[in-house]
């Protein structure tokens, strides 16, 4: 599923539940640009999945379609294989970065990361007996995640570890930066990836930055 598909989805399914959708406010609830959020309807509309209904002057309603909901049907199954995908990639790729851990003689891990790759990371490193000692992200807000408190990169300095896990569909470059920058050494960092699981240049391979890109989209709008 590319990112178009995906916000046509959301913006379906917003349609469906909704009977006093307005441009201002999608654009605002999936931080797009109104222009783009104009773009987007007239186009779903021109494709006959949503039609337009003059209420009074200056106000419109959008209404879904059957041919719209039969769309909205479709790109949901899409939208689901795409993430199942991404899951058990992401497993298969945890797997191996975490015998790298183990081997290593690591078990003091500070996480990087509150999205979804971070639960599915920190389950895995309790399952097999690693201590998370924080959790750490570039923007924490006195916010918790897992029933930890998240706290800031700067916070590092202050603490005992053995490795950090980047688990985050965020720039993975930027990321290891932050990090280098708070007195972390390359050779702690750990990244998911297909070749080298400690600290690759590149971070997530291609085929998962498209998925990642969809997903980092919906969490935006929660």
């Amino acid at each position: 599923m590319d990112l178009d598909a995906y916000r046509e989805l959301k913006l379906l399914t917003e349609i469906t539940s909704s009977d006093s959708v307005t441009q201002r406010r999608l654009a605002h609830k999936y931080r797009l640009a109104l222009g783009l959020t104009n773009f987007l309807l007239r186009r779903l509309v021109k494709k006959g999945y949503v039609k337009l209904v003059n209420l009074e002057r200056n106000r419109l309603r959008y209404l879904i379609t059957p041919t719209g909901l039969a769309e909205k049907t479709r790109l949901t199954y899409e939208y689901l294989e795409c993430s199942l995908a991404l899951y058990r990639q992401m497993r298969t790729l945890l797997t191996r970065t975490l015998s790298v851990i183990l081997q290593s003689g690591s078990r003091a891990v500070v996480l990087y990361g509150t999205g979804e790759v971070a639960e599915i990371v920190f389950g895995m490193l309790q399952q097999r007996g690693l201590a998370i000692t924080a959790v750490v992200d570039e923007s924490p807000d006195g916010a918790a995640f897992m029933h930890q408190p998240v706290q800031p990169v700067s916070a590092l300095a202050g603490l005992v570890f053995d490795r950090v896990v980047i688990a985050s569909f965020k720039d993975h470059r930027k990321i290891i930066q932050q990090l280098r920058d708070a007195g972390v050494p390359v050779e702690r960092i750990i990244t998911i990836s297909e070749e080298e699981p400690v600290a690759p240049a590149d971070g997530l391979p291609d085929a998962m930055l498209e998925a990642a890109e969809v997903i980092a989209a919906g969490n935006t709008s929660r």
